[in-house]
This record gives C-alpha cells, sequence and structure tokens, in this order.
C-alpha cells in the first residue's frame, strides 16, 4: 500500500490527523511493533510508550506518531516518513484493517451440515461443515457459520454475524448483528440453579435464553448461561475475552469491556462501559455502576458507585488499596514489634 493511500486512510479515520511528512511515496508491505518493524513497514508510537528510545534504532519506513517535535527531528535525520496524530494507536489500529487479509469462505450451504424444519437461512451466508442447525431457527444474511457449530432450536440470529468452529447456541437465544463468537465457546447453557430441599439440591429448569446485542464479541472458551426465566443480556458493543463465566440472569451494559477469566455470578448486574480485569470476580446480585474500572483479581463482594476505580479483594477504592499493599511487607516487622511491646 503506497504511503499517500495510507494517509489517505488514516485522514478518513477516528485518529485526529494533523499533518505527515515523507520525501517518496514508497509501498508500505506491511505494519509491526517500533521495536521489531523492517524496512517497508510502518510503527506506530503513543506518547505514553516506554519504548520512545526505539525511535533511535527502529528500521521501519514509517511512523505514526503524536505530536513531538523532538521525536519528529529525529525521524526526519533517520529519514523516517512521520505520520502525525492526535491517537496513534486508533490510526493504527485502523490501517491494520487493510493489511488484514481476511479468509472469507465461499457462501453456502456444506452438504455435511444438517438443517432443522422451519428454520431460515439469509442471503449470502456460509454454513460450513457437520454444522447442526435446529428447529423453527432463524438467521439473517451475511452470516459465517464455521465447521461443527451446533445450533439448538428457536434461536435468532440477525445479520453480520461470525461464529467460530465448534460454538453451541442452546435455545432460545438471540445474536443481533455484527457480533463475533470465538471457537469452543457456549452461549445459553443451563445456568447452576439448585435450591436445597431435605438435605439435597432441587434441580430448578433453566427455561430462559441470552441476548446478544449488536456488535458484542465473545473469545475463546467462554460460558454465557441461561436463566430460569426471562433473559442474560449482553449489552452493544461489550467485548468480552477468553475464559469468561457470565452466570444465569446477568444483565451487562453498552460498551463494557472484560479481560480473561472474569467470573460474574448470577443475577448481578454491570452497568455501561465497565472495565473489568484479568481475574475480577463479581458476587451474585452485586450491582456495579457505569464506568467502573476493577484491577485485576478484584473480588467485588458489594455494589459500586459509578466511576470508582477499585482494587484488592474484598475490593475497595484503588488509592486505599495501594496504600494498604505498601504496608503488606512491613506487617512481619510491625507484628516482631508488637510483641516485644507486648513483652515490656
Amino acid at each position: 500500500m503506497l504511503l499517500t493511500q495510507i494517509i489517505k486512510t488514516i485522514k478518513n479515520g477516528q485518529s485526529g490527523y494533523i499533518n505527515s511528512h515523507f520525501d517518496n511515496d514508497i509501498d508500505i508491505t506491511n505494519a509491526a511493533s517500533i521495536e521489531f518493524a523492517s524496512k517497508s513497514q510502518i510503527t506506530f508510537l503513543e506518547e505514553n510508550n516506554y519504548l520512545k528510545e526505539k525511535i533511535n534504532t527502529t528500521k521501519a519506513s514509517a511512523i505514526i506518531l503524536f505530536n513531538d517535535k523532538e521525536l519528529l527531528l529525529i525521524c526526519k535525520q533517520r529519514n523516517i516518513s512521520t505520520i502525525v496524530v492526535q491517537k496513534p494507536k486508533i490510526a493504527f489500529s485502523e490501517l491494520l484493517n487493510d493489511f488484514e487479509k481476511k479468509i472469507t469462505p465461499e457462501f453456502g450451504i456444506d452438504t455435511s451440515a444438517k438443517i432443522g424444519s422451519n428454520s431460515n437461512i439469509g442471503d449470502r451466508c456460509y454454513v460450513g461443515p457437520n454444522v447442526i442447525i435446529g428447529k423453527n431457527t432463524s438467521i439473517g444474511k451475511n452470516n459465517f457459520i464455521h465447521a461443527g457449530t451446533v445450533i439448538f432450536d428457536n434461536v435468532e440470529i440477525g445479520d453480520n454475524n461470525v461464529i467460530y468452529p465448534n460454538c453451541v447456541i442452546f435455545q432460545n437465544t438471540k445474536i443481533r448483528d455484527n457480533c463475533v463468537v470465538n471457537s469452543n465457546t457456549v452461549v445459553g447453557s443451563e445456568g447452576f440453579g439448585f435450591i436445597p430441599k431435605d438435605g439435597k439440591w432441587l434441580k430448578v429448569p433453566q427455561t430462559g435464553g441470552v441476548i446478544l446485542n449488536n456488535s458484542v464479541e465473545i473469545g475463546t472458551n467462554c460460558c454465557i448461561d441461561r436463566p430460569a426465566v426471562g433473559h442474560t443480556i449482553i449489552g452493544e458493543g461489550t467485548k468480552i475475552d477468553n475464559l469468561v463465566q457470565i452466570g444465569h440472569g446477568v444483565k451487562i451494559g453498552s460498551n463494557c469491556a472484560f479481560a480473561a477469566q472474569v467470573g460474574i455470578a448470577g443475577g448481578a448486574m454491570i452497568g455501561d462501559g465497565v472495565i473489568l480485569a484479568g481475574q475480577v470476580g463479581v458476587n451474585n446480585r452485586v450491582k456495579v455502576g457505569n464506568k467502573v474500572i476493577a484491577s485485576s483479581k478484584c473480588g467485588i463482594h458489594a455494589d459500586v458507585k459509578d466511576g470508582e476505580i477499585i482494587s484488592g479483594f474484598p475490593a475497595i477504592p484503588n488509592k486505599l488499596w495501594l496504600r494498604s499493599s505498601a504496608i503488606f511487607k512491613k506487617l512481619p516487622d510491625l507484628a516482631k514489634k508488637l510483641r516485644q511491646l507486648d513483652k515490656k
């Protein structure tokens, strides 16, 4: 891709283009990180990036960066073409979409796929080998359902979705538009519904469903459970990493981001724009407000107000946690002093 084409792509994007400098309209073959980029590749550098010094040694032919006179001067001296934007990472991400060589299978239904009665599949869909689709299921247009996926009865799938190999979509699930479900994920599995009776556990039938709203993306090996009644709901634009468990009846807002191994117990309510780092656990029926950020391995046992940043187990405000964690390593010495005082 010629550098002029790249600049045009970035100008039309969301990165806040400022200016560019290049002597020749070179052909950029690919993108790479600043430390591993080679000739004919483009890279990027954010303002808070700890790899700033790599600008002195990078072999990249072009770099997307923020407006910094010193760094721009180095690039000019080293004959590196520059594209200056307000948000380099966003520009780089938009550019990767152009470089990515997407493998899209031909539309059609593989002969080994099995389609149940009263099920409809829209135009320009791909249904791969050994896919099983149950009865009374509706699938919209431009969907890619890859090999080995099982879709149960009474499922609704909108338009422009991708379901990767070996997923299971249980009954009463609704997947809206532009969603991605990665391999080996289960959507709509039975919720963990049991009540004690006479010293034993009585199973509560899980008759509800799951709703994935527009532009939701689910990682690999995730489990999203259906409730006894009603729906487990994932809000529009929410992104979920690998190995995440979402319990029955959970309500998740829009544009949230959950890292790997997050676990959310049944009935919890998560607001909009919430970020849960790796291995965060949320207790059942807890309410987490909008734009909450929970650091890794945080245990959320009580309701959290809008905009809070929390850490620790059990979760407390992040600033308090930082002060507390600074004391942890001093505890053995403090305990020793207390014992000495107690003897006196």
